[in-house]
């Protein structure tokens, strides 16, 4: 262990019980779950802002690794893996001193639950400032161990362009406020189109989070775009794997007016 490892030598306990909210994100062209992303929640299903709430500088480290390892228990109960679909955890990089020290819990996580570590994504979130070396060097580390790889909320964050130019993930997921109302704003198809283009000269995948609509859902596919997430499909479900629905279905035309704009996926 090196001197670095600070957090999980001697950091505090995170001692508030969680649970996990699974979201999908779908293919819609196949119209399959090519993952689902597992949500921080109390175990009463208060909402990830209260959790967080308790998240310190001391007990980061902590936090970081029971949401791994509770997601990677859910996930196994839920049997996840077998439907041919990914685990898409958030990490904190902040939380990691050296990756291949702090993937341990979650690889024993994934032995002993028997799920596949090869069926894990680690998202990161750009939002909060971070020290880009040690980024690529986790995520360097985690693709030499067949992790895939995703930035979140690209577009509202720090790291941005910098970042990309220095490191390929495997994924992009686009930032909801680029998505919502994409269909009326013609300044949004347009960055939002030359973002798709760019990532895929670079042969990242995209994704699409925060789709509300089928107005919105059907701008994207006029740009090329095969994998979403948002409330069109599926709200997030409380240690559960909730069904995704397809635009077109007579389901989906009659929640339209229970689908709100404004924030209404806030993790």
């Amino acid at each position: 262990m090196t001197a670095t490892c600070n957090g999980c030598r001697d950091g505090a306990a995170f001692d508030l019980p969680i649970s996990m909210a699974f979201q999908p994100i779908v293919n819609v062209r196949t119209e399959t779950v090519f993952a689902h992303e597992a949500l921080v929640r109390g175990v009463g299903g208060e909402g990830a802002g209260a959790v967080l709430a308790r998240v310190s500088e001391e007990n980061r480290y902590a936090f970081d690794q029971n949401c791994r390892v509770k997601a990677i228990e859910l996930a196994a109960d839920l049997k996840l893996a077998e439907q041919g679909a990914l685990l898409s955890i958030n990490f904190l990089p902040n939380a990691v001193y050296e990756p291949r020290a702090c993937i341990r819990l979650t690889l024993a996580a994934a032995m002993r639950t028997k799920f596949p570590a090869q069926n894990i994504m680690f998202e990161f979130t750009e939002a909060e400032r971070l020290d880009t070396a040690h980024v690529l060097n986790i995520l360097r580390v985690y693709r030499s161990m067949g992790f895939k790889t995703a930035i979140d909320d690209f577009g509202a964050g720090y790291a941005g362009l910098g970042l990309l130019s220095a490191f390929q993930p495997d994924l992009v997921k686009l930032d909801m406020d680029l998505i919502r109302g994409l269909d009326t704003s013609s300044v949004k198809q347009t960055i939002v189109r030359n973002t798709i283009n760019m990532l895929r000269d670079l042969g990242i995948t995209p994704i699409c989070e925060g789709v509300e609509s089928v107005g919105e859902y059907e701008a994207l596919r006029g740009l090329g775009v095969d994998l979403m997430q948002g409330y069109l499909f599926a709200k997030p479900a409380l240690a559960a794997l909730p069904a995704p629905i397809w635009p077109g279905q007579e389901t989906v035309l009659r929640r339209q007016g229970a689908i709100t704009h404004g924030g209404a996926q806030t993790r």
